[in-house]
């Protein structure tokens, strides 16, 4: 009889079959022909003997440096087993309220426990390509996490018997299987090499990523602009913005202030909502119109309203007729006198002072109002004698947001782009059809979030080449935070998990302890362990919830 190591996601199982092999180190051995591809209604794997010569040869050849190599992985996964264990004790202090629960020290210890935050995941909501990307991330997270165990092994001189890939009820997942008797038979620190050499290796791919996440923009410079304008990859059918976005449209600013990433689009748009929401304390509110914006302006000439619609009642309330936006006279010398919107009795302005505009026409007009702060060049009073200032009236909650956009990535754009030296009419006509604004009134966080937007801009107008810088940020992310959790994990010190093999080595250098109390002490461990990570992911589960 002989054992055999299966290394499953890190987890050791034992399982005595017979072997052809009498020698318990099968250097040179042919493919064991009762090795066969499983297949089940909840199971299957394919298993690869093909690497088996050239990973052993690969270990041996360069033996000396990955025993160094994986000492250091030693040392990490130890400190790693350490940590994740007094995690676990903080956590079943916080179960039994023995010690206060903190909400931020809460979610700092599960995104150390686990990889990820619970307010990370807890708006989380899965696509088609989500879950495309998640099962890239994990096929490759446990391939780097196996790797690293069959590597190990063949630099101490044991050769895997084969790879095996499989799909656990519809988990991706691989394997890695081996002598485990002769494992069992070497020095303490061989064997913490192989055992530890799946989570090193976990951590080594969460550094890569990170490293080529940092460099992706050099990496892609030859072919993507990087942090020039955020270009829109797609835009939610439900979004208020599908009628004026569309695929590779450009942001190019809001209210003034030039957008150069999705970062900075969700900032704006979060500063824009908090300054509408201490706006209000400024406001007053006339009957039947609504609040008045007094600290957004736009230098509106008089000819404009003159001739132009006032506003409709209807009942007790005011309204613009179709698509039409009403507008308020903002006295340009106090902007935030006390009384705007109502008279010093507390009583509404005349109506003839609000007009009904089309704000399209308004938007391209100069800006004036303490609103426009966020400008530069802007200031408060910057009407000429022959305008007013007027200000959007809005409804409580309801946020105004003047966005400019591009479209420079059609043929006609880009070659207006290249070509500086066109004549002047044809460049503003082309300018005009390639350059736009429009006004958002309503709540500026869901219209943010609707917009999927990226920081690359391709150099050439190709539709597919648009989608691969997301792409693959999203591929190196999710596989940090795969592999990280991988990593942490199979830290733990619960059955089945790489922790188990680690405590148990580990424990093996308390001398004093006679055989029989260690295996005692670890199981007690790997009990306590179990006990606490199940409490630990039913906690977090019902916190989801």
């Amino acid at each position: 009889m002989e054992g055999r190591r299966m290394r499953r996601f890190g987890r050791g199982v034992h399982s005595n079959t017979r072997s052809h092999s009498p020698s318990l180190l099968p250097l040179h051995t042919t493919p064991n022909p009762n090795i066969s591809n499983s297949i089940s209604c909840w199971y299957c794997d394919y298993k690869i003997t093909a690497l088996n010569q050239p990973l052993f040869r690969f270990g041996r050849r360069y033996a000396r440096v990955l025993r160094v190599w994986f000492s250091i992985g030693v040392g990490f996964s130890l400190t790693a087993l350490f940590g994740v264990t007094m995690i676990l004790l903080w956590e079943l202090g916080k179960a039994l309220h023995l010690i206060h629960q903190d909400t931020q020290l809460g979610n700092l210890s599960t995104a150390l426990l686990f990889g990820f935050s619970p307010t990370a995941v807890s708006g989380f909501s899965m696509s088609l390509a989500d879950a495309g990307c998640i099962f890239i991330s994990t096929v490759i997270s446990v391939s780097v996490h196996e790797f690293g165990h069959a590597l190990a092994a063949a630099c101490e001189g044991i050769q895997m018997e084969y790879i095996a890939i499989f799909i656990a009820a519809l988990f991706p997942g691989a394997l890695v299987a081996f002598n485990y008797e002769f494992l069992q038979a070497l020095p303490q620190l061989t064997a913490l090499r192989v055992y530890s050499a799946g989570v090193w290796h976990n951590a080594v791919c969460c550094v890569a990523c990170g490293l080529v996440l940092f460099l992706l923009p050099l990496i892609l410079f030859p072919f993507y602009i990087y942090g020039e304008s955020p270009m829109v990859l797609d835009v939610s059918s439900t979004s208020p913005l599908s009628r004026y976005l569309s695929h590779g449209d450009l942001i190019m600013s809001l209210d003034g202030v030039h957008i150069h990433n999705s970062q900075e689009w969700m900032e704006m748009t979060s500063l824009i909502d908090k300054m509408a929401l201490q706006s209000t304390n400024h406001s007053k509110y006339a009957e039947g119109f609504g609040r008045v914006n007094g600290i957004k302006g736009y230098c509106v000439p008089n000819i404009m309203t003159e001739d132009n619609q006032k506003i409709q009642s209807v009942g007790n309330h005011s309204a613009c007729a179709e698509d039409l936006t009403a507008f308020e006279t903002i006295p340009c010398h106090d902007m935030r006198m006390s009384n705007i919107g109502g008279s010093e009795d507390g009583h509404p302005k005349r109506r003839e002072s609000a007009y009904c505009l089309d704000a399209k026409d308004i938007v391209k007009l100069n800006k004036c109002g303490d609103g426009w702060e966020i400008i530069t060049n802007g200031s408060n009073c910057i009407c000429s004698l022959d305008e007013s200032c007027l200000s959007p009236l809005q409804m409580l909650g309801l946020s105004w947001v003047e966005i400019t956009f591009s479209r420079s990535l059609s043929a006609e754009c880009l070659q207006h782009g290249r070509n500086s030296f066109s004549d002047s009419k044809t460049s503003d006509l082309i300018e005009s059809k390639c350059r736009g604004s429009f006004v958002f009134v309503g709540d500026v966080i869901s219209m943010a979030r609707s917009v999927r937007l990226t920081a690359y801009q391709p150099r050439w107008a190709f539709h597919i080449g648009r989608y691969l810088p997301d792409v693959l940020e999203r591929v190196l992310m999710c596989t940090f935070h795969v592999s990280l959790t991988l990593a942490l994990l199979n830290s733990l010190p619960v059955y089945f998990l790489d922790g188990e093999s680690l405590l148990e080595v580990t424990l093996c250098h308390f001398t004093s302890l006679s055989t029989r109390k260690r295996e005692k002490v670890l199981k007690v461990c790997l009990l306590g362990g179990t006990l606490i990570s199940i409490l630990v992911f039913v906690r977090i589960f019902f916190s989801f919830v």
